[in-house]
């Protein structure tokens, strides 16, 4: 039985990693059709610098072309092995402890990349998650609680810094995403303020329709942690640039804007899930808790009006017709829930 077409149940074929050489049958250098004869498969979603391949393999290429690089998902695919320890698919504390003790009797350096995982340039190995998706009871698939490991393994031309480097970028840019130390403290709910949510007028004390500086102004005159925006002309980088997003640390609250006429104006409200206020719709807590707790509930409601609990491609849920989102944002080897509070014309990345 080929890997790509394993069967719920099945044990995962076992590919194991030759640090900065190749992992599986795949090895570092070789040419698109050469990964194809490898896998004895077409791509199924081709883009500028890499190939998706059935079952989360993902193979990223460098001029010429070949391969630098390998990404491998947690859900589906081969099991990725480094020495004794299984890399995909696992709990990532775990993961990681193994990590950082076979890193110590090899004497490796290990670093912590952009999502706070561990990353080893002398394995060109980087460890990343994904939130563990099962089989309803009621049918279906649903979103559990809990994250799995998955890696991206990389040869030696982009090991010392591979998120940062081409090609990967083109595959994965995290270099606006924020950077976490590894650490996901989890706001108490008798800590976090209560914010009202009045939909299609705004949440809390943010209205929609309101400016960069007048949403500053309401959140005490706090300044963004971060901002991200766009050129007219994003893929070359040129061009007027216009403000998406503010990330605001304190208040615990992303507002991303839609720019009308070249004026951007808050289109909607992101209540992070760690440390936002809490914000309720009909009765259900939305923010920093268990998010299939919160699915439960929002499936419910959409029961009772008849409708379904949708999710866009990103993952997120929702009721139709309620203009709100409920997201997954990590802690540490769970996720907790966060909410997006959105108007009907907003066009987002959802």
């Amino acid at each position: 039985m080929s890997w790509w077409n394993r069967k719920p149940g099945e044990e995962r074929v076992r590919w194991v990693l030759d640090p900065l050489v190749g992992v599986g049958p795949l090895r570092f250098g070789m040419s698109p059709d050469e990964v194809e004869e490898a896998l004895g498969q077409e791509p199924v979603e081709l883009s500028y610098g890499w190939e998706r391949y059935d079952a989360g393999v993902t193979a990223i290429f460098r001029g010429g072309p070949r391969l630098v690089a390998v990404a491998f998902g947690a859900l589906d695919g081969p099991s990725v092995w480094l020495r004794d320890i299984e890399l995909t698919g696992r709990v990532p504390s775990e993961v990681g402890a193994d990590i950082r003790e076979l890193a110590a009797r090899e004497g490796a350096l290990v670093r912590v990349n952009r999502s706070g995982d561990p990353e080893v340039a002398a394995w060109g190995v980087s460890l990343g998650v994904e939130q563990d998706w099962r089989p309803s009871p009621k049918g279906g698939t649903g979103r559990n609680d809990t994250l799995l490991t998955s890696v991206l393994i990389t040869g030696p031309e982009v090991a010392e810094d591979p998120y940062g480097s081409e090609p990967v970028v083109r595959w994965r840019d995290v270099r606006e995403l924020d950077a976490n130390p590894g650490a996901w403290p989890v706001a108490a709910d008798s800590d976090r303020p209560r914010w009202d949510w009045t939909p299609a007028e705004g949440v809390g004390p943010l209205r929609f329709g309101m400016s960069p500086p007048q949403v500053a102004a309401v959140l005490d005159g706090e300044s963004p942690a971060a901002r991200r925006g766009l050129h007219a002309w994003a893929w070359q980088g040129v061009g007027p640039w216009s403000l998406e997003e503010d990330h605001f640390d304190r208040a615990g609250v992303t507002a991303h804007y839609w720019g009308r006429e070249g004026i951007p104006t808050l289109s909607a409200v992101t209540v992070h899930g760690r440390t936002g206020p809490q914000v309720e719709f009909e009765g259900i807590r939305l923010t920093g808790r268990a998010v299939s707790d919160v699915d439960a509930a929002l499936e419910q409601i959409a029961a009772d009006r008849g409708t379904l609990l949708r999710f866009t491609p990103r993952g997120d849920g929702g009721v139709e017709g309620t203009n709100i989102w409920v997201g997954a944002v990590r802690a540490g080897d769970t996720v907790v829930s966060e909410a997006t509070f959105y108007t009907p014309d907003w066009e987002g990345d959802f």
